[in-house]
């Protein structure tokens, strides 16, 4: 066996043959009849099952600033390894499956056009797109199952021997609308209420001439219409234009509404005599053959009136008009999506009122929390996508957070910084801010995440970073903020100098933060020998101790007692803030603390307690930072005890926290020429 032959088999040996043939059945109506009397759900609407198939992936609650909320797993996309997955809107999501839900239940949201409406980049067609792949992986499942029919060609001779619906339709179409009212009642019978099975739409006008050409032959007899159907299970595919629709406006010149709606087959005239025969007609409109799925319209208020016409019966009456022939029935979800400058011309064009009357708007709006924000680039470059060369620690992370702050408005709150305010929507508490006071920001500010920076410029500045010859191997977040300031003197939605402006000014505003992060960090891993913290810790619980019982500590090298040391006690709660009014509380605080985990036979451990561990962090830090002379890095004159000490540092920092050997060298040359300017600074003052 050759190469190709073995590639060849392991392919077919992946294949599931019994899936396959399930996907390949056929039957007669009465068999599809008695399967639809075991599982109603095979003859669902288009809302119900788009509804049914979102659930089928799950969902979780949560609770976020007292508001409870649901994140459907769907939109994760694991279908397809999250490839498509969208972060950060749950509060959207939830209104689109409510309304999936209520048209499910026949509510009458079933009759709206669903408008996705938000600032470019905001996810809005990969929203789409996911329920399009959604559904077409659906249909395949068992669960997800769906059937259509084919008409016996009465001249074999003239092509195959079966002629497909060319609009897919439900096969209880077949039977007469005076007689589904007993099979639907007996259908029914134990389903729950409001998801009942409602056929009540008719054949579209090639299977109506079909069913009456034979009927006719049959003499009336409907069994000879049935003899001469097959019911076949039907696949949704986009790509073979089954069940998916998607429409794109094209120039006003070339707009034609015969491309929703089927145009006529002028060579099959000469055939068939008539250009209002059925079957010299194409119904391969994309409203045609997006019937029992979904159709996307494409910048949807950019469409020609004559087209916007056509959605208006499609939503409220799910019918179309195809030219020469009478209204006919649809079953499928229509979903638009728009930029904020056609939704304000809709909005003033008093001609439109027909149309917004039929839409149901849902804002799709940018990000706002950060930590949703920084999935969307670490879903794009990660180590697994990105080769060759590695992405500093908070390189992302900073990124995001400019993006964040320039969608977000400027606080009302006296006090209260643009930065702080991006903390607390991230979930980080700060002293006199309750969930309460973070609901109220939100609702002050309605159109936040309206405006601001697009994802895509985002994507676009990090790889440009990515290819630059800078950075020896290694991408740090100076090298993607200076792409991103470059790149506002050329970015085509800015449309003032001011904003222009502001947005720098929040690039300094995030380098700022940067550079606190980086020195806490560093300051960590300078403080990271758990030997010396622990007696740094055991020596302050000591003194903690005596003070708070008014004891003496004895001196552990001249064995006498002397008073608790206050000096070394200040130097530590300092670094917290801790006030000199408040620090008799602190300390009877950590008492307490310490007893109470003694009755629970628990022994006291420094990093149970956060406040605590931070301040033994900072002054380790203090004391052994003179020791290892990290200023000395900035005159490159590093005796070898130093650089011992220095590499200790690095280390900690490559293997305690995502540095490479580059960025961890780079960052402690920046933090040393911050204490090195910290340093000049004092020397000032004195």
């Amino acid at each position: 066996m050759n190469r190709n032959d073995r590639l060849l088999s392991a392919i077919l040996e992946q294949q599931e043959s019994q899936t396959y043939r399930r996907q390949q059945w056929e039957g007669t109506l009465e068999d599809y009849v008695e399967m639809v009397r075991r599982n109603p759900a095979i003859a669902r609407s288009a809302f119900q099952r788009i509804y049914d198939m979102i659930l089928s992936y799950g969902y979780e609650e949560y609770t976020e600033d007292r508001e409870k909320l649901v994140h459907y797993n769907f939109f994760d996309d694991p279908a397809n390894n999250g490839k498509d997955a969208v972060f950060g809107l749950d509060r959207s999501l939830m209104k689109l499956v409510h309304i999936f839900r209520a048209a499910a239940h026949r509510y009458g949201t079933e009759k709206r056009v669903l408008l996705f409406h938000g600032p470019v980049g905001s996810a809005k067609s990969t929203i789409v797109r996911l329920l399009k792949k959604g559904l077409e992986s659906y249909s395949r499942k068992d669960e997800g199952m769906l059937f259509t029919f084919a008409w016996r060609n009465p001249e074999p001779d003239s092509g195959s021997e079966w002629m497909e619906c060319p609009m897919h339709e439900e096969p209880l179409y077949l039977i007469p609308v005076e007689m589904r009212g007993a099979l639907l009642d007996e259908i029914n019978r134990d389903v729950p209420p409001g998801r009942e099975i409602m056929v009540d739409g008719d054949l579209c006008p090639f299977c109506r001439r079909m069913f009456w050409e034979y009927l006719q032959k049959g003499g009336g007899d409907l069994s000879n219409v049935f003899n001469n159907v097959r019911v076949r299970r039907l696949i949704l595919s986009e790509k073979d234009r089954v069940g998916i629709g998607t429409f794109q406006p094209k120039d006003e010149k070339n707009q034609d509404s015969t491309e929703l709606t089927g145009d006529i087959n002028y060579r099959k005239i000469a055939i068939y005599g008539s250009d209002s025969d059925p079957r010299a007609f194409n119904f391969d409109g994309e409203f045609n053959i997006a019937n029992r799925g979904l159709v996307e319209f494409i910048e949807v208020l950019k469409l020609d009136v004559a087209f916007l016409y056509d959605l208006l019966g499609a939503s409220q009456e799910h019918s179309i008009k195809p030219k020469k022939f009478a209204q006919t029935d649809i079953d499928e979800v229509i979903i638009g999506h728009t930029n904020e400058p056609e939704y304000r011309k809709l909005q003033n064009n008093e001609f439109m009122e027909a149309l917004r009357d039929r839409t149901i708007k849902i804002d799709i709006p940018y990000i706002t929390r950060l930590d949703e924000e920084i999935k969307i680039y670490v879903k794009d470059y990660n180590p697994q996508r990105i080769r060759g060369k590695h992405i500093a620690p908070h390189t992302l992370e900073i990124a995001s957070m400019w993006t964040v702050l320039t969608r977000l408005e400027p606080p009302k709150k006296a006090k209260l910084t643009l930065l702080q305010k991006l903390k607390l929507y991230n979930g980080k508490t700060l002293p006199g801010f309750t969930e309460d006071n973070v609901k109220e920001l939100k609702d002050e500010a309605a159109r936040e995440g309206m405006e601001g920076i697009s994802p895509r410029y985002i994507q676009d500045k990090i790889s440009n970073a990515l290819v630059s010859e800078a950075g020896e191997g290694c991408v740090n977040p100076f090298m993607v903020l200076n792409e991103l300031e470059g790149g506002l003197r050329h970015h085509a939605l800015i449309t003032s100098e001011e904003q222009r402006n502001r947005y720098r000014d929040l690039l300094s505003v995030v380098k700022e933060e940067y550079e606190d992060i980086v020195k806490n960090e560093v300051q960590r891993a300078i403080s990271a020998d758990e030997e010396a913290i622990n007696r740094l810790c055991a020596n302050y619980i000591d003194n903690v101790k005596a003070y708070t019982q008014h004891e003496k500590v004895k001196n552990r090298f001249t064995g006498e007692d002397e008073e608790p040391d206050e000096r070394l006690m200040c130097s530590i709660e300092e670094k917290i803030e801790i006030p000199e009014t408040r620090k008799d509380d602190f300390r009877r605080e950590i008492m307490n603390y310490i007893g109470a985990l003694a009755v629970e036979g628990r022994q006291f451990d420094f990093r149970s307690n956060e406040r605590l561990r931070k301040a033994l962090e900072l002054k380790l830090f203090e004391d052994q930072k003179d020791t290892i002379k990290l200023t000395s890095l900035v005159s490159s004159v590093v005796d070898k005890e130093t650089q011992e000490k220095i590499d200790i540092v690095k280390n900690r920092l490559i293997r305690n926290y995502g540095y490479c050997d580059i960025c961890a060298t780079d960052v402690l040359h920046y933090v040393a020429s911050i204490f090195a300017r910290g340093d000049l600074k004092a020397e000032k003052k004195s």
